[in-house]
């Protein structure tokens, strides 16, 4: 099981990554929410500047957002930062990255294309985009040379992307896995984690662990609505949070559940979430508690948690480092 970690691309984030590469995490996961935080490229190059070992990568990438050739040419700016061993794409369909913009998530069908023409032009290929002949048009010394070669994976949550992913060849990154997900064709298995290490005396219900946890646990009650996803009823006061919501304006209720997403709790949040809901993610629990829970999201065939550290985000990484036996944390 690898042990990564996932950030919002905030001013404070290249240090912090700095930080997880000392504690010997695996990889740095940047999100790509232009909406609500820093651009995700400016960030991982930050990062860059002040690591060593640690892979770095956007954590999902929206495609939509840019242009294909702008998308190849960050990664061959990473890859010349840092090398192409270090640098791995993760690739999503726009869950925040476009419904925090009012827009639906890009379609599946379209993916292989949309990615296709990202690595073709990586790899040297003449594509056509938007009618036109297109290619990486770099001269010798102002970018790596062709062809530049890193991992993909997929943010996926769903049997449709799962398959998509399979028959792309790529690993995927998912935050809530389905009980009945079949990973059996997927090369990783990335979970995005929310949670915190308890201190002594504290429980579910303690006000650090909600403030702490508590956006993480929020973004399943905020993905169920939008998609419709009837899981929202068992999750604890679903039925408020429901209502609060639909109080909302239609034409500005994204913007008011994605209002701090995985950063804070909202208004709405903060009126929903409960010590009890705590228990939807598995990574809020006591230190000696940590290796059994990741030894059991390894039998549903996940190889890599990306743990998102929140509030103070040093004493989280640090914590969480611990836990899990990164012997650089020891």
């Amino acid at each position: 099981m690898k042990i990564s970690a996932a950030f919002p691309p905030v001013p404070a984030t290249p240090e912090h990554i700095g930080l997880a590469e000392k504690l010997g995490y695996s990889t740095a996961w940047v999100y790509d929410t232009p909406a609500l935080q820093l651009d995700c490229w400016m960030t991982l190059a930050l990062a860059a500047a002040r690591t060593s070992r640690i892979r770095l990568g956007p954590g999902v990438m929206i495609p939509s957002l840019r242009h294909p050739m702008v998308t190849a040419s960050a990664i061959a700016t990473l890859v010349s930062l840092v090398g192409e061993s270090r640098v791995i794409i993760g690739i999503g369909t726009g869950f925040t990255g476009r419904r925090a913009m009012g827009q639906k998530p890009l379609r599946w069908q379209d993916m292989p294309r949309t990615v296709g023409d990202i690595r073709r032009l990586l790899a040297g290929e003449t594509v056509e985009i938007e009618g036109a002949a297109t290619s990486m048009l770099h001269w010798p010394g102002q970018a790596p040379n062709r062809p530049i070669e890193v991992p993909f994976v997929l943010g996926v949550n769903g049997p449709k992307g799962l398959e998509t992913a399979a028959a792309m060849r790529c690993g995927v990154i998912t935050s809530r896995p389905r009980p009945d997900a079949d990973y059996d064709k997927s090369l990783d298995v990335i979970l995005l984690g929310f949670g915190t290490i308890l201190d002594p005396g504290e429980t579910l219900s303690s006000q650090r662990v909600i403030n702490t946890a508590g956006p993480g646990v929020m973004v399943a009650y905020h993905a169920f609505l939008e998609q419709n996803d009837a899981r929202l009823e068992r999750l604890p006061n679903a039925k408020r949070f429901v209502e609060l919501a639909n109080a909302v304006d239609p034409g500005q209720r994204h913007m008011a559940l994605h209002s701090g997403h995985l950063t804070e709790l909202n208004a709405i949040d903060r009126q929903v979430i409960t010590g009890e809901a705590m228990s939807i993610t598995p990574l809020v629990c006591k230190p000696a508690e940590l290796p059994e829970r990741l030894d059991g999201l390894a039998t549903q065939g996940i190889t890599e948690v990306a743990f998102q550290p929140m509030g103070d985000v040093t004493r989280e990484l640090t914590t969480f480092a611990r836990a899990a036996g990164l012997q650089r944390a020891t």
